[in-house]
């Protein structure tokens, strides 16, 4: 009898100690969630606090800061389309004055030639005329070569449609000089070696 009443005694604790159990695990969890979101809150206050400490120490808002960009935006297009302007112009005064250079270097071989006219007006030595005009003529050459014009060898070449212009066709009975230039009839130039005038040229056929 007695061993019955322990057994029974045993059997009714088990449940109690089960729920117990239960209920200290449901307690340990509502104080761990409890415990979580008192530290989610106190971190949310901390970065609100700190958002609030960095707009007071900016001092600005969305709208200011929008302000700043846009006048940021229109001082850098001001500045663009004055740098515009100045580039545009100086273009323009480097067209206008590309030959400045040259024109001054020709200046004085007007000079010549005008001294020659007067000189030459009651002159009567032919030789003299020619030496003067054969000097001006050197001088305003070697100006012309400074610059980068140089004149074409077309004589006796081959004849080439890239820097020649045939203006007329002979027949020849020489094979030499067939397909090859015969006559100059306008010589032409090159510019820094590029072809400034076509050479005006008679082919041999």
């Amino acid at each position: 009898m007695a061993s019955s009443l322990s057994v029974k005694y045993v059997l009714n604790k088990v449940p109690m100690a089960v729920k117990n159990k239960k209920e200290k695990e449901v307690e340990k969890e509502q104080n761990e969630n409890v415990s979580k979101k008192h530290d989610e809150t106190v971190s949310e206050g901390s970065e609100n606090q700190s958002d609030s400490n960095i707009k007071e120490e900016d001092g600005q808002t969305s709208e200011d800061k929008y302000d700043d960009l846009n006048n940021r935006f229109l001082r850098l297009y001001a500045e663009f389309e004055n740098f515009r302007k100045r580039t545009n112009k100086e273009r323009l005064d480097i067209i206008n004055n590309a030959n400045a250079d040259l024109l001054k270097d020709m200046i004085p071989v007007i000079d010549d030639f005008e001294r020659a006219i007067t000189n030459n007006e009651g002159s009567e030595d032919v030789v003299a005329i020619k030496e003067g005009f054969s000097l001006i003529y050197n001088k305003y050459k070697g100006i012309l070569q400074t610059k980068g014009l140089k004149p074409m060898d077309s004589k006796g070449e081959v004849f080439d449609p890239e820097i020649h212009e045939a203006v007329a066709n002979m027949p020849t009975e020489d094979k030499k000089l067939k397909g090859k230039i015969i006559d100059d009839v306008e010589k032409g130039y090159f510019l820094n070696e590029k072809v400034l005038r076509y050479a005006k040229v008679v082919v041999g056929q």
